[in-house]
């Protein structure tokens, strides 16, 4: 009767201490409004930074392919000038390479109403004062006129006497078409800042220096097969 009791108390206390007790319950898992919201967070977050490399690359990618210049303005002499011929339209507006006719230039344009002057800033220029020489196309007509007003028909000439001093075609690094259709009665105009300096055919290297101490010279301007009239300045 003894051993029946203690046999019963120890079957009393495995129970308390051991499989009587409630088990623990595992972690739940979200619910399903919580879980919705974390996976929008997390698409929103990948779609940013997507955004952000796809930015990068388009920024790259247009620094590397960017804008040339200027943008398409004609060049003028290589070596013996870093200077280049910049053209504009009488209204003061640049033109590009780039830039197509705006009107039909066939019907009526008499090329030799198109006509070509040669022109510089001042008369007289101090010693060091580089002159600008500008080249103006001129369209007489009563119609508008397709002109190639590119460097590849561009010549800027300066003489003293008999003496050549100076041609942008000895040195030019490039040569350009720039086909330009011009309203009746407007121009066109390029200008070349000239750095009082010699050139040769070919190119080659020039040590002397036009003169300067009051020397007279003589600017003449081309345009394929059109020559202007001759701009006289002075270099002291």
């Amino acid at each position: 009767m003894v051993r029946q009791g203690n046999s019963g108390t120890g079957s009393s206390r495995r129970t308390g201490s051991g499989r009587g007790q409630p088990a623990r319950k595992p972690g739940r898992r979200p619910l399903a409004p919580v879980y919705r919201r974390r996976r929008l967070l997390a698409s929103l977050v990948l779609l940013l930074v997507i955004a952000v490399v796809f930015g990068g690359f388009i920024a790259v990618s247009s620094a590397i392919s960017g804008a040339q210049p200027s943008g398409g303005q004609p060049s003028g002499t290589g070596a013996a000038s870093d200077s280049k011929p910049n053209v504009s339209a009488s209204d003061g507006e640049s033109t590009s390479a780039s830039a197509a006719p705006t009107a039909s230039s066939d019907d009526g344009c008499e090329q030799n109403l198109v006509t070509v002057t040669a022109a510089t800033d001042k008369d007289s220029y101090a010693a060091g004062e580089k002159p600008l020489l500008t080249l103006k196309v001129t369209n007489n007509n009563k119609v508008p006129c397709e002109v190639n007003i590119g460097t590849s028909q561009m010549e800027y000439m300066i003489t003293s006497g008999s003496d050549r001093i100076f041609s942008s075609k000895d040195c030019q690094a490039e040569s350009t078409d720039l086909m330009k259709t011009i309203a009746p009665g407007k121009s066109e105009t390029a200008n070349f800042p000239w750095q009082r300096n010699r050139t040769v055919q070919g190119c080659q290297s020039v040590e002397a220096a036009p003169g300067a101490g009051g020397a007279y010279y003589v600017f003449t301007a081309r345009l394929a097969n059109k020559t202007s009239t001759k701009a006289v300045f002075q270099l002291n």
